[in-house]
């Protein structure tokens, strides 16, 4: 709950802290720029589970859906200082991603599945608009490219989100009747905004890797490269 976005699912309860373990590092470079110093434990035996709670669907499929009652208490400017930093340093992340990404083939799974990455990019801010909603705030609707839109939709985000911390008035209110709490918005965001920065990041086929010969390898065996993450779900 304190590093909101470093969030990873598993066949059961002891992978998916395997897994959270796995990514610490890549978690604590993506806050380290916004002065945000994680030191994750080397593995899943740093752990400690403090709470267990009920899943739904949601969270079967991965993503984080069910918050808690702490959810609820009132934030203090600095802890919403800190969320806005955090959720911050995940959008840049994502946007270095894929600026790296640009002109690089993106590996397909198995059966050829898998976003490109312009509809990676547009699926992130299609479902951070729905997000936008849940938070209490109407996605805005500017005109412009791709770039200035999303700009403004993270400034909303910022703006909703200020708001609904502190108790003041939504500029442009949802009318969503069951709505995120601030601490859950930012959770679910920034989980959604690093799992396709990191699903960028494994997809991405280097060209320093396509430049090695191929290699003959014995029938039945993979090739190094293809023993790649091919990515992940919607």
């Amino acid at each position: 709950m304190e590093w909101p976005g470093w969030s990873r699912s598993g066949r059961d309860a002891a992978g998916a802290v395997a897994t959270l373990a796995a990514y610490g590092s890549r978690y604590a470079a993506v806050v380290a720029p916004a002065a945000l110093k994680l030191t994750p434990p080397k593995d899943a035996s740093g752990f400690k589970i403090t709470k267990r709670v009920k899943g739904n669907a949601t969270t079967e499929f991965g993503a984080p859906a069910i918050g808690l009652p702490s959810d609820g208490v009132p934030l203090a400017e600095a802890e919403l200082m800190r969320l806005e930093r955090i959720l911050g340093a995940c959008w840049d992340a994502l946007d270095r991603a894929a600026k790296n990404a640009r002109g690089v083939e993106l590996r397909k799974g198995p059966r050829g599945g898998g976003r490109d990455l312009d509809k990676i990019v547009e699926h992130v801010a299609g479902a951070e608009e729905v997000y936008l909603v849940a938070l209490g705030a109407r996605a805005p609707k500017g005109a412009g490219d791709r770039a200035s839109k999303v700009a403004d939709l993270r400034l909303a985000i910022l703006a909703a989100l200020r708001a609904r911390a502190l108790g003041l008035p939504v500029a442009e209110p949802s009318r969503t009747r069951t709505l995120w709490t601030p601490r859950f918005f930012v959770r679910r965001a920034a989980w959604h905004v690093l799992d396709h920065t990191w699903e960028i990041e494994d997809r991405a086929i280097r060209a320093d890797l396509l430049a090695v010969p191929s290699l003959r390898m014995p029938k039945g065996k993979q090739r190094p490269s293809e023993l790649v993450n091919e990515g992940r779900g919607p």
